[in-house]
């Protein structure tokens, strides 16, 4: 049974969620959407490297905003286990998705996310991918936030990805600049990478040719979103 969202932000994200009309063009089958999603795959698998995790599937990993569960499916390719991966989604027709794209080994909760009771300290890493773009509630992203921190144990980190410009045709969503999430996690030590070729120009220059992706995305002043690792210090 699908809950009720509660008054408030959530219920905006719902309404505002409820106007947009995609159609197909985060297709997968879409030059400059696998492209985007391989260069994100990339660094992702370059930082796991960096902290030196040889074996994801010991890692715990929850995703806030996991939607249909299109990233948690990419994690399971990439080697974490079905028992240590945890989705949470607001939406109750994306979260049915999920439902039927994930195995079952995998945990799936429906609701907001501030408000879940999860042990402190119990996750590797919890993601997000442009969920705090989709929050104009200031409070909100810092509750929200929070509670993501607090899930993080000692050495793990909350992994991100956003972006970090306003998109001037679409009121619904705001960027989130480097300087926002360091205010949102004070604690943490961030580290990140501009990724992401700009999706409008990625579009265009992609219907040419795929391989005129890379040759802009080159240019560091394209790209609009960055990952970030936020790490959690052990002592």
């Amino acid at each position: 049974m699908n809950k009720p969202l509660p008054p408030g932000e959530p219920q905006a994200v719902a309404d505002r969620y409820a106007r947009r009309n995609a159609g197909d063009r985060y297709n997968i089958l879409k030059p400059d959407v696998w492209q985007t999603v391989q260069e994100r795959q990339r660094a992702m698998l370059e930082l796991f490297a960096r902290l030196g995790w040889s074996d994801l599937a010991q890692r715990r990993l929850l995703e806030v905003g996991c939607g249909s569960g299109g990233n948690l499916l990419e994690l399971l390719r990439l080697g974490f286990a079905p028992r240590n991966l945890v989705g949470i989604e607001l939406l109750p027709e994306r979260f049915a998705q999920a439902m039927q794209t994930l195995p079952s080994g995998v945990v799936l909760m429906q609701g907001d996310a501030s408000a879940v009771k999860l042990p402190d300290e119990s996750e590797d890493i919890v993601m997000q991918s442009t969920v705090f773009s989709s929050l104009l509630d200031a409070p909100f992203q810092w509750r929200l936030a929070q509670t993501m921190w607090r899930w993080v144990r000692p050495g793990g980190g909350v992994l991100w990805y956003d972006f970090t410009y306003d998109n001037p045709r679409n009121s619904d969503v705001r960027g989130v600049p480097v300087a926002r999430i360091r205010e949102l996690f004070p604690k943490g030590r961030l580290q990140y990478r501009r990724v992401t070729l700009a999706p409008p120009i990625a579009r265009r220059v992609c219907r040419l040719h795929p391989s005129l992706y890379s040759c802009f995305n080159a240019l560091p002043f394209l790209r609009t979103h960055v990952l970030a690792w936020i790490e959690k210090p052990k002592s």
